[in-house]
């Protein structure tokens, strides 16, 4: 094979990433459908930095309110 010609698999990832440039609700989305069949890296790799962080808030709120109720 050439070395200037792409491969599957690097054409796959360009496009991943343009797509997750282009719209990222739809990679919210993604990373949820992701997450029924696959773990937590694939969430997290998929949200970005700042998705990462709201996750993390949103885990950390949802344990307070919860022991805050079941005390």
């Amino acid at each position: 094979m050439k070395e200037n010609e792409e491969t599957p698999e690097r054409r796959r990832e360009k496009l991943k990433q343009e797509e997750l440039k282009r719209n990222p609700t739809g990679n919210m989305k993604d990373a949820h459908h992701r997450a029924s069949n696959g773990g937590l890296v694939d969430i997290v790799g998929s949200l970005g930095w700042k998705g990462t962080g709201i996750l993390i808030l949103a885990i950390i709120v949802g344990f307070m309110v919860a022991s805050f109720f079941f005390r």
